[in-house]
């Protein structure tokens, strides 16, 4: 025990000395959410009518509606962004290092996760300073109400990203099929419009955004900055982490896997 936990620190410590000397990520995590709140935001109100669903309980401004979706774009691109540095890592040959440890491989890929989650939660609460300071405000509850779906959508989200990476072989190869992954999953999600507006441009188009797995991490986010709780966006949120978590464990498993020796 006392074993894993030093490596749980470790893994998740590295992950923080990481991001602090690349200060470019973290610009670069902030411009994207807040050029779609304060520019796109701004065309898109007068155009699209948003009615009293819940979890608002009275009209809102589109700035407040994306708000949750561009929590999950934060966290979405920073799940993808760290699982690329797996791919470097291998590629440089510390992450035989790191897999070789007396440690279950499963509790090596978690630290992992876990250290991109918390990094991934900490540029979301920065986002939503900067928005307040911009007058887009939630409920004071929902500041801490929303902590824990943004955890389980970080885990979500980062596991996503393992699996991936587990199944690239080559750092250049990774930025296409993360553009190939990151930008149907946010368009084709509730991230920028309600389902409502889906289902009336088309019927197939909804079906396909109440799938995505990153609609119900987004869903489980919103419901929970107004203090409400969404059942199915977290029974659906969990089941993605369960399958994407199994992906990422069989993916990096050397004997079943496709990191195994070529």
């Amino acid at each position: 025990m006392t074993g894993a936990l030093t490596a749980l620190f470790a893994i998740i410590a590295r992950e923080a000395l990481r991001f602090v000397h690349q200060r470019e990520r973290f610009v670069a995590a902030l411009v994207r959410p807040l050029v779609w709140l304060l520019v796109f935001a701004a065309g898109f109100r007068a155009a699209l009518g948003l009615s009293i669903t819940p979890p608002y309980q009275t009209y809102i401004t589109y700035e407040t509606y994306i708000v949750p979706g561009l929590l999950g774009m934060i966290l979405l691109f920073n799940g993808m962004q760290s699982s690329l540095s797996l791919v470097y890592d291998r590629e440089m040959g510390s992450m035989k290092v790191l897999l070789t440890a007396p440690l279950p491989r499963w509790w090596l890929l978690f630290a992992k996760l876990l250290g991109s989650t918390a990094i991934s939660i900490l540029q979301a609460y920065v986002f939503l300073a900067v928005a307040a300071v911009f007058g887009i405000r939630l409920l004071a509850v929902g500041y801490v109400a929303m902590l824990p779906a943004l955890v389980l959508a970080g885990l979500m989200l980062g596991a996503l990203g393992l699996a991936l990476s587990s199944f690239i072989k080559q750092l250049e190869n990774f930025a296409g099929v993360m553009n190939f992954v990151i930008f149907p999953m946010f368009f084709l999600s509730s991230a920028l419009y309600p389902l409502w507006k889906m289902a009336e441009s088309s019927r197939l188009l909804h079906d396909i955004c109440a799938f995505n797995p990153f609609t119900h991490a987004v869903e489980l986010i919103r419901f929970a900055a107004y203090g409400d709780f969404n059942g199915m966006a977290l029974l659906w949120t969990l089941l993605a982490l369960a399958v994407f978590g199994a992906l990422a464990v069989w993916g990096y498993d050397p004997a079943r896997g496709m990191t195994r020796a070529r």
